[in-house]
């Protein structure tokens, strides 16, 4: 099942090396509007960034809507990733114009797969990530058995602290929805420049 596991590389920052991952026969490549994140692509982002003929994610945090399809029309996005606390109606309204949506929740011990239930049928995929006080690119995994409690029909990404040694482990996994995994801080030399051999070879050792 995990040789047609989507690769989505997030963080993206610089065109060489966008160039450089989307060589290794990734599916998607994801760009961060969020200031406050070390991967954010800028007030300015470097021109040939988005010059890309991979799917492209904006990956938001409570972001106004408005804002939101404005980008994702300048930089043609075929997919948005949210990461905070938008809501069901705010997904609906990205998704009716054309946009692919992506809802990210933030794992813990505690965490209630109930909390998914709103957003079915709505979304495209959900993004299952680690929890801590910022978002995305901690490093760190979450229990990664807590997926074999989620029961929805939407299908998702794994995230939060996958590395270079992880693909066996994730092989093993066999949830029905898995449909991909979200690769980030830990396969990096510095934020948002990923390093280009730990990619190919975990791509590599994941599709065996």
């Amino acid at each position: 099942m995990t040789k047609n596991l989507k690769i989505k590389v997030c963080g993206m920052k610089s065109t060489q090396n966008r160039e450089q991952v989307e060589a290794l026969g990734v599916d998607m490549l994801g760009y961060i509007f969020y200031g406050p994140s070390k991967r954010f692509v800028g007030d300015s982002p470097d021109a040939g960034l988005f010059q890309s003929d991979k799917a492209k994610v904006g990956v938001f945090v409570n972001e106004n809507a408005f804002e939101i399809l404005g980008l994702a029309k300048n930089f043609d996005f075929e997919y948005i990733q949210l990461h905070g606390k938008e809501n069901p109606k705010t997904c609906g309204i990205l998704k009716s114009q054309g946009l692919n949506i992506i809802k990210a929740f933030a794992m813990d011990d505690d965490f209630k797969f109930s909390s998914t239930a709103a957003f079915e049928g709505i979304v495209d995929y959900f993004l299952f990530d680690t929890k801590t006080k910022e978002h995305g690119g901690s490093g760190k995994k979450f229990n990664w058995h807590l997926l074999e409690n989620y029961k929805g029909n939407t299908p998702f990404f794994l995230s939060g602290g996958i590395g270079p040694d992880d693909a066996a482990e994730i092989k093993k996994l066999n949830h029905p929805m898995l449909a991909g995994v979200d690769l980030n801080s830990g396969f990096e030399d510095e934020p948002g420049l990923k390093n280009i051999e730990k990619l190919r070879k975990f791509i590599a050792e994941l599709k065996k």
